[in-house]
């Protein structure tokens, strides 16, 4: 993509072939005028940076900026009265739309955690940060849940490894 080629030297501020997570965090914008949320640069590093280098290379660069794109997409597709932000009934619209069938009480635990400005709505960085919490919790539950019924039965310490496996 002609996009990332021109991008990518502009964001590898300090001309190392290797986009760190704070100069990407720079690069990015959520729409709100303050800093892309650290934990979500460093999730979605993660998912790139396959030799643990602490960031990306060219190549890897341009599956993050499709993947950064492609949250861009959905995140208006679901801002209903394009706010620049998801409100509750925007991310239950949202989480319903991939599959998730939760109680209106957890969708307010959602917005508590994830509202990183206390206004009742979660900002693009945020919302990338819920979801892709939310799913990697959900892969973990399932392979613990092998009759597929919603439950699971575990012990503290596997319940710990679980929620470490996440964090």
């Amino acid at each position: 993509p002609v996009f990332v080629l021109f991008c990518f030297p502009r964001v590898d501020k300090d001309r190392s072939g290797i986009i760190s997570d704070n100069e990407l965090q720079q690069a990015l914008s959520n729409g709100t005028w303050t800093p892309f949320n650290p934990a979500t640069v460093r999730s979605i590093l993660g998912m790139f940076d396959r030799e643990n280098k602490g960031g990306v290379n060219f190549n890897e660069f341009t599956g993050v900026w499709k993947y950064i794109t492609d949250w861009q997409n959905v995140f208006r597709t679901y801002d209903r009265d394009n706010s620049g932000m998801i409100d509750r009934n925007e991310l239950k619209q949202a989480l319903t739309g991939f599959g998730y069938r939760l109680s209106d009480q957890f969708y307010d635990i959602l917005i508590r955690k994830f509202d990183r400005q206390g206004k009742g709505q979660v900002a693009f960085d945020d919302f990338i940060q819920c979801c892709v919490v939310l799913q990697r919790l959900t892969d973990v539950f399932r392979r613990y849940d092998t009759d597929q019924d919603g439950w699971i039965q575990v012990s503290y310490e596997q319940y710990l490894s679980m929620v470490f496996s996440i964090v």
